[in-house]
């Protein structure tokens, strides 16, 4: 039997192991509630994980007092064909807000006018959507319009996507197509700030190209898992990703450089084009008008489509040279010719539209080896 000394040491070493586990727990419980340590958020349907990488879900954007991460979610991907929707934000209010909470461009505290006086509040947010393209031609074209942009460097390793600092999209595989349309997976990143003058907008960055890409791919494994269409192998890059895109500069002309592609554009307004990849199944040109304080106004867009993913996003929308979407083989491939161009540059379709959409043709179309364009104005009608 035990004597009385030893029993006593043992009851010693079990109510320590119990203060022990009941102060790690506690420590567990503390470490969860301040977002530190080994329990972290995560958000948009667990493809993120705060702090992971990316600027944008990271710790440092936080600093400043009143400042706080929220996400909100709405929809599940693969849920009846409809879109999924998940935003994350980061929000200062008051004063003591820094310019740089997350990533913007050095002339925007001059969005509001010019003004130089320090705004009292930020909201960055960035939105993820999964679900197929929109069926509305005019929701069609928006969406074609915002995510093909001449910003954006497209994907390496075989993938059909398109990614810059603020926005990013990919074109998922033909399993996940949904509502009779190719799905896809898009990231969106806005910006505002609350001054003396009001609300005015600014732009914002994300992450870095790679961090961006990264963000992109995960949130399409976990959509994808969740509508059970992800393949056996998660998709993910293998070659190093290549800047392609160029700055913006002022418009000029010919527009993008594209033979034949030319507008009257007015000395008074801020037109800015925007060179994308330039390649023999994808080129992109982007022409936006800037207006400080303003989200950027799409202006004109042109894209030729020859990867067979990506000529299907533009399946289903009205054709012909006066509708701004014509179908050819170029080497081969069938290839999709896009354009639409806003009404302060163009003529709401008219024939002055309808000749600057076959110079785009038949200049891109000559440099990637196509035959002629099918769809003609009597096919259109």
């Amino acid at each position: 039997m035990e004597d009385g000394g030893k029993r006593r040491r043992r009851r010693r070493w079990v109510a320590l192991g119990a203060v022990l586990a009941g102060a790690v727990l506690i420590s567990g419980i503390g470490l969860w509630a301040t977002d530190s340590g080994p329990f972290k958020d995560r958000y948009c349907w667990g493809a993120w994980e705060q702090d992971s990488g990316p600027r944008f879900l990271g710790d440092y954007v936080l600093r400043d007092s009143g400042t706080e991460r929220t996400s909100a979610e709405s929809g599940a991907p693969g849920s009846g064909g409809k879109t999924a929707t998940c935003t994350v934000s980061v929000a200062t209010s008051g004063s003591g807000g820094s310019d740089d909470s997350v990533g913007r461009s050095d002339d925007s505290s001059a969005g509001s006018g010019g003004s130089s006086a320090q705004p009292t509040g930020f909201h960055d947010r960035l939105t993820l959507t999964y679900g197929p393209v929109p069926e509305a031609p005019e929701k069609r074209r928006a969406w074609i319009d915002r995510y093909f942009s001449g910003s954006a460097s497209p994907l390496p390793s075989g993938l059909d996507g398109l990614v810059s600092t603020d926005r990013a999209m990919l074109i998922l595989p033909e399993a996940c197509d949904a509502a009779g349309r190719p799905s896809a997976v898009t990231l969106w990143g806005e910006s505002w700030g609350d001054g003396p003058q009001g609300r005015y907008a600014m732009p914002l960055t994300i992450a870095s190209l790679p961090d961006v890409s990264t963000m992109l791919l995960d949130a399409a494994d976990a959509g994808m898992r969740k509508a059970g269409c992800a393949p056996e192998e998660p998709l993910r890059i293998t070659e190093p990703m290549a800047r392609l895109a160029e700055d913006g500069t002022s418009a000029e002309t010919p527009v993008c450089r594209i033979p034949g592609v030319t507008f009257t554009l007015d000395e008074e307004l801020r037109y800015e084009q925007r060179v994308g990849v330039v390649g023999d199944r994808l080129q992109i040109c982007s022409v936006v008008l800037r207006e400080l304080g303003s989200q950027d106004e799409p202006a004109a867009q042109f894209v030729m489509a020859g990867s067979p993913r990506t000529a299907a996003v533009f399946a289903g929308l009205p054709e012909g040279a006066g509708q701004g979407v014509v179908r050819t083989t170029c080497d081969g491939r069938n290839t999709v010719f896009y354009a639409h161009i806003g009404a302060g540059l163009g003529d709401g379709g008219g024939e002055k539209d309808r000749r600057v959409f076959e110079r785009f043709t038949d200049a891109v179309g000559k440099r990637v080896g196509c035959e002629p364009a099918v769809g003609t104005e009597e096919a259109a009608r």
